[in-house]
């Protein structure tokens, strides 16, 4: 159970801060706007043969009371560039990460 509520959550993907504005996207439901924190590091990957390719991972941090029905398949729309989200990590604290891949 998190310590913080909703609200107090609300304060860590603000985009007044570090956050950013999305439309998120229930498959065969209708758009809604949520905040979060974008972020689109390289990340290294083992494609066998031993030398790792270097690809980027988009990723959406948010509060997990905005995407409770999140699923692999469902799209996000950052900054008029659409994905689709491939997993959803729920970390407990009332946070969910999405992984994303661009369409």
């Amino acid at each position: 159970m998190a310590v913080e509520t909703a609200s107090d959550l609300a304060a860590f993907v603000s985009i007044n801060d570090f956050g950013v504005s999305a439309s998120y996207t229930v498959a065969g439901g209708s758009a809604a706007t949520i905040s979060g924190i974008f972020d689109n590091n390289i990340i290294e990957v083992e494609a066998g043969g031993g030398v790792p390719m270097a690809v980027r991972q988009p990723r959406f941090l948010c509060r997990t009371a905005d995407v409770a029905s999140a699923a692999d398949g469902d799209a996000l729309t950052v900054d008029s560039t659409a994905y689709t989200i491939r997993m959803v990590d729920e970390d407990g604290t009332g946070m969910t990460q999405l992984i994303l891949e661009k369409n």
